[in-house]
């Protein structure tokens, strides 16, 4: 893990150039352009808003905010896979032709999504505040979670692009199971409504359960957050990113054979 960090720290550099070059061409060509960074979740809002509140009547105070505050770091969680999939395999004209840092790809792709999750921040807060819900000092948590929800997401992105190079159809895979997971993870609905047998299980094993619950505890509960499956994904997130670390590293002699 320190290799790749102590290497993604080097090529800091090349890191923000795709970056920014992914930012600027995710809606090149696009009428709104980079509006679609606020628009997206919003569209997203409203369908689920409309879903929950009117047709299931889904009784919660400020609902369409609540649905915000869970939506936005889901949306970083599978944009992030759901394309980091196939960072490394897309990319056969940079990993065979040079000496090319293949752990900056991943970190790119999710890099990207973390700056459009951070640039939806403002929004959030001026729809909290249109709901009388107004920062609170416990944003003073809020780092923690994202660092927790980035070492989750940079982990995983290194170890599916990585398995992904030699097994194409777990892109697929990871797709279907993305979409198993959204509706497992409460965002549209409050944690506390899973049954009680259930809910220790659904939460703690599912680190977007404790992502989520801990972004609208600070902002919508004006809470901290528990600290406890917090504290636990933490640990367990700097660990699975050593983890996939080491098998992205041991993996990236053959990715160049294989695309």
């Amino acid at each position: 893990m320190f290799r790749n960090l102590r290497e993604l720290y080097q090529y800091r550099g090349l890191l923000l150039s795709l970056t920014q070059r992914e930012l600027k061409a995710r809606y090149r060509n696009s009428v709104l352009g980079f509006l679609w960074t606020f628009l997206n979740p919003m569209l997203q809002m409203a369908v689920y808003t409309l879903l929950f509140s009117v047709y299931m009547r889904q009784k919660m105070e400020a609902y369409t905010y609540f649905v915000f505050v869970g939506l936005l770091p889901w949306i970083w969680f599978n944009s992030s896979l759901g394309t980091g999939a196939s960072a490394i395999s897309d990319r056969r004209d940079l990993l065979t032709k040079v000496r090319f840092p293949a752990q900056v790809l991943p970190a790119s792709v999710v890099t990207t999504n973390l700056i459009n999750f951070l640039l939806s921040l403002p929004l959030m807060m001026v729809l909290g505040m249109f709901f009388g819900r107004y920062p609170s000092w416990h944003v003073v948590a809020f780092p923690a979670v994202v660092v927790t929800q980035l070492a989750v997401t940079l982990a995983l992105a290194y170890l599916i692009s990585s398995l992904n190079v030699t097994f194409r159809d777990l892109q697929q895979i990871v797709t279907n199971v993305l979409t198993l997971w959204f509706f497992v993870t409460p965002i549209f609905y409050q944690a506390t409504t899973i049954p009680e047998r259930f809910r220790t299980l659904a939460v703690l094993a599912n680190p977007m359960a404790v992502m989520v619950t801990s972004y609208q505890a600070i902002f919508y509960e004006q809470r901290l957050p528990d600290a406890g499956p917090l504290l636990l994904w933490m640990a367990i997130a700097f660990g699975l990113l050593w983890v996939a670390s080491e098998i992205f590293e041991r993996r990236r002699e053959e990715f160049a054979e294989f695309i």
